[in-house]
């Protein structure tokens, strides 16, 4: 790398148009493992928009046209590769009636709140038969009534097995009548309606930030987790999924290998309707603390690595969120198909990451946000030269913060962060 290049005559007289190209060009090479002309940047606004901007939080989740004017403001202030706000919406979730297992700002938060997620058991350990039997039946009709207080009324649907009963299943239409069916059925509906105005404002916003010289964020695409998460964060809590592992280890593996042939499923569909071959992988429990190796080999990496592999297979990249601190588990993610996935790295020693994992994956994190908002300019632009060094050596590395969002992060260390990668950060 060179020692320093200035910042402003790096995209100096250039339009957006090029920018764009050259910005997308940069990532996309850093995606593929290799070494592009500098260390893009992608920055993860989120709650730091409202802060910048002087509204709360639920505004910013509710005003869209605000929204997007406070991004625009911080895209170009800083001049990232990527940028974008925040990542939940709770449009949907009030449609259709609200969710027990999330909190909003403005709804069951103060309007300043960050989104709470709220752990439950909402399936219980007695389920396990009928969820191996018929996943789609058991969640319709008994797991969406307890998370979906809108939905309350599915619970009084027949089995959904009657669907593939032909002609005879219209006499069984009369049943759909019960109003507490209708009601939810209502609620379906308007829950649909506005996750479409929310995916609507979404494609318009990653539009017109191309307008502006902005790549789309490299993450977005299919939304799906790893088998053991998906039992553990939605259905059975930390808890009861601790507890399965000891009480009912051959029911929680079966039930894993049937999540993971309808996540995937569901992945590749999604990537052959949208033309986006991109899978985000958010993952919870598998890092180190929550269980012990012998324990991580039998019931988490198995379907996590088939996972990723049938992801690569389909030609779809797995971009996978390693939250929390994975030092004792970076060799296993080596196993992995080599210039083929992405890693976004929490709390890990990111430098320990490089040296592990640098051959084989994208790495993705390296800044901690309690840098970005206690600590020193000097500080800041000491750690990011030592990131461009080392972790940016030979490519294959996206400068971003550990949890890709910004909440509470300074603007003027921001700034010192997003200069001293552009001056340290070019090949």
């Amino acid at each position: 790398m060179t020692e320093k290049t200035t910042m402003a005559a790096l995209d100096a007289g250039k339009t957006p148009q090029q920018l764009f190209g050259e910005r997308m060009a940069r990532l996309q090479t850093a995606l593929r493992l290799g070494q592009p002309d500098r260390i893009p940047i992608q920055l993860g606004f989120g709650y730091m928009l409202a802060e910048m901007g002087g509204i709360t939080r639920q505004q910013l989740h509710e005003d869209a046209a605000k929204e997007q004017e406070l991004l625009e403001a911080a895209a170009l202030r800083f001049q990232p590769d990527s940028a974008m706000s925040v990542f939940n919406n709770p449009a949907s979730s009030l449609a259709i009636g609200g969710d027990r297992m999330t909190k909003f700002p403005g709804h069951g938060l103060p309007a300043d709140g960050s989104f709470q997620f709220v752990e439950g058991e909402y399936m219980k350990g007695e389920d396990y038969d009928a969820f191996l039997a018929d996943p789609g039946d058991w969640a319709i009709r008994k797991y969406w009534p307890r998370v979906f207080p809108g939905l309350a009324g599915f619970a009084a649907l027949p089995p959904l097995g009657l669907a593939a009963f032909g002609h005879y299943f219209l006499y069984n239409l009369g049943s759909l009548k019960a109003p507490p069916i209708v009601e939810a059925l209502r609620n379906l509906a308007a829950g649909i309606e506005a996750q479409a105005v929310a995916d609507a404002r979404a494609v318009a916003s990653v539009g017109r930030m191309a307008e502006l010289g902005f790549a789309p964020p490299t993450f977005v695409g299919s939304l799906i987790e790893a088998p053991f998460d998906f039992m553990s964060d939605t259905l059975r809590g930390m808890r009861g999924i601790m507890l399965d592992i000891h009480r009912r280890p051959e029911k929680l593996l079966a039930a894993m290998d049937r999540a993971l042939e309808f996540e995937l499923e569901f992945a590749i569909n999604w990537s052959r309707a949208t033309g986006i071959n991109v899978c985000f992988i958010p993952l919870h429990r598998g890092s180190d603390g929550f269980m012990s190796i012998p324990q991580f080999e039998k019931f988490y990496w198995p379907t996590l690595k088939a996972m990723q592999e049938g992801l690569v297979a389909a030609g779809i990249q797995p971009f996978v969120f390693y939250e929390g601190v994975w030092d004792q588990r970076l060799h296993y993610l080596a196993q992995l198909p080599k210039g083929k996935v992405v890693g976004l790295f929490q709390a890990s020693d990111i430098f320990k990451v490089k040296e592990v994992v640098g051959d084989t994956m994208c790495i993705a994190g390296g800044m901690p946000n309690s840098l970005l908002q206690a600590g020193t300019a000097d500080e800041v632009r000491e750690f990011t030269i030592k990131l461009c060094r080392e972790v940016g050596k030979g490519g294959g590395f996206i400068m971003t913060t550990g949890i890709g969002e910004m909440e509470g992060c300074k603007p003027e260390l921001v700034d010192v962060w997003v200069e001293t990668t552009k001056e340290y950060g070019v090949y």
